[in-house]
């Protein structure tokens, strides 16, 4: 009888530790995407109220409007697709097994993924339209109302897009880890297209800002690199512009380059799985878990790279910039008084540069004032 009691105290003991682990392996599972959902929630949140507080002309231009719709995107990914895989997780992964709930959970995963993709190059394509073809964004009416439009092209085509699964082009089902749904992996020929066809599309988007940001940053250097060297009548006149321009470009192209880095970073793994399930025909579970949470890290970080980051740090390099300089202008207030015309009306260059740096001007701080003219100093002169 001991020897019985013996091995039902150690059964107890054994079925007390398994619960236990138990625990302890879900406490960890649902700690990263309750973590993942809280950081991408309260960053955008900070990011939309940074946005809300601007200043009027900010708020006028098309990249504000774009950068509000990559914040409310983001938000609304994340507020959508997390609570389902907790809730799944809470729910002992049934929530997800019935097939609605799936191929909803799929769609925002599409459509989210997609649609931060084209947000991010449609701001690519303005900050290169701006820079490097004024003309053509002036004659085209870039404004507010512009991005607007192009925001609800970029919404509905992709909800027609991502909607495609759903009517028989392909199907949804739930992952090996039973915690995601995503677009069927197999070699069918309908779902095989589809994906194919998802994974070009990302991948067409993914390069097309990486080489409209490499364009941009190469302009801004170019014109930067021309501006020092070309000889110039006065010498102040080149020294403002290069301290007008210096904090400006190197927050352009910062934010473009930490653009492509993280756009490159999170989207990359999970096109690359893409292709890697419908022509390697391997399947590898971990590797696309892996793939679908990177990705779901980038409307994480966005928020700091185009907003906070922006706002912050830049305006106080400019602060800096100013106060360094502070006593050259103090010392010559007539340099000053002339610093866009006359003087820069004798030097085409100078004026090619600044018409083709507009926009440039347009994005510096508040802090930064220009001194009025008098329309009349060029018959003084």
């Amino acid at each position: 009888m001991e020897s019985l009691n013996i091995t039902h105290g150690s059964v107890s003991m054994n079925e007390t530790l398994v619960q236990h682990s138990q625990e302890t392996t879900f406490e960890t599972a649902i700690a990263l995407p309750m973590f993942m959902f809280a950081g991408g929630a309260i960053g955008n949140i900070i990011a939309i109220i940074v946005l809300s507080v601007s200043r009027q002309e900010r708020k006028s231009s098309a990249f504000y409007t774009l950068v509000c719709g990559l914040a409310v995107t983001d938000l609304l990914g994340t507020c959508l697709a997390s609570p389902l895989t907790i809730a799944n997780y809470y729910m002992d992964q049934t929530v997800l097994t019935v097939q609605h709930v799936c191929e909803f959970h799929s769609f925002l995963l599409l459509f989210f993924g997609l649609t931060g993709l084209s947000i991010i190059c449609a701001m690519a394509a303005e900050r290169y339209m701006a820079i490097c073809c004024p003309y053509t964004y002036q004659r085209w009416g870039v404004d507010r109302r512009f991005a607007q439009k192009f925001l609800f092209f970029i919404y509905i085509s992709n909800i027609f897009f991502c909607c495609l699964p759903m009517m028989g082009m392909s199907k949804s089902e739930l992952q090996p880890s039973r915690t995601w749904c995503f677009i069927h992996w197999g070699t069918e020929e309908l779902a095989a297209e589809y994906s194919v066809l998802y994974g070009s599309v990302s991948l067409l988007l993914i390069l097309g800002t990486i080489l409209l940001n490499l364009a941009v940053c190469g302009a801004l250097l170019l014109m930067r690199q021309r501006t020092v060297q070309r000889p110039v009548t006065r010498a102040s006149v080149r020294d403002r512009w290069r301290a007008l321009s210096s904090a400006a470009e190197t927050q352009m192209m910062a934010v473009l380059v930490m653009t492509s880095a993280v756009v490159l970073a999170c989207s990359a793994p999970l096109v690359v799985r893409v292709f890697a399930n419908c022509f390697i025909l391997k399947n590898d579970p971990i590797a696309d878990l892996a793939a679908i949470r990177i990705a779901a890290v980038n409307p994480i970080l966005d928020p700091w790279i185009y907003i906070l980051l922006r706002r912050s740090l830049f305006r106080k390099l400019l602060k800096l910039s100013r106060q360094g300089s502070s006593t050259r202008r103090t010392s010559s207030p007539t340099s000053q008084r002339s610093l866009f015309y006359p003087v820069i009306v004798r030097d085409s260059h100078v004026i090619t540069q600044l018409m083709c740096n507009a926009n440039i001007m347009t994005q510096l701080p508040a802090t930064v004032k220009f001194t009025s003219y008098d329309t009349e100093s060029p018959r003084q002169t």
